[in-house]
């Protein structure tokens, strides 16, 4: 509860960045991304298979003979995919550490961030039509 702490002593409207530079904090930022990266891939199958398409489908998009607005759609899709699964993770991770308890809420939660990891693999998906479509059509 160091924040709490920490939080009481920092007046009100000053920020926990206050005093840092512009590039110090975009280097502590880039740390806590790739902590959060990491993770995702050492503890979540999910987000590692999404990684492991991305890594093949992207160079493939690339490949087809289609016009660049479409296959930088279909990778900004992809792209989506893992940003939605990031978030769907850290959700569960916080649902999980509040309790270990099973709660319909808990329930749901869970539920509704998976429904956004297919809705924005459902996207994916049509775009890849859209730019398959395009090459083949």
């Amino acid at each position: 509860m160091a924040g709490d702490a920490e939080d009481q002593v920092r007046s009100e409207g000053q920020s926990k960045t206050e005093g840092e530079t512009w590039l110090v904090h975009i280097f502590k930022a880039s740390g806590y991304s790739a902590d959060g990266f990491l993770a995702a891939l050492r503890h979540e199958m999910a987000f590692r298979m999404e990684v492991v398409a991305f890594i093949i489908l992207a160079p493939l998009a690339c490949l087809v003979p289609a016009g660049p607005l479409y296959k930088a759609l279909v990778i900004s899709a992809m792209l989506m995919v893992l940003v939605v699964e990031l978030l769907n993770s850290a959700m569960e991770w916080v649902v999980d550490y509040i309790s270990h308890n099973r709660h319909p809420y808990a329930k749901k939660a869970k539920d509704m961030g998976s429904a956004a990891v297919t809705v924005a693999l459902v996207n994916a998906g049509l775009w890849w039509c859209l730019l398959l479509w395009e090459w083949l059509g």
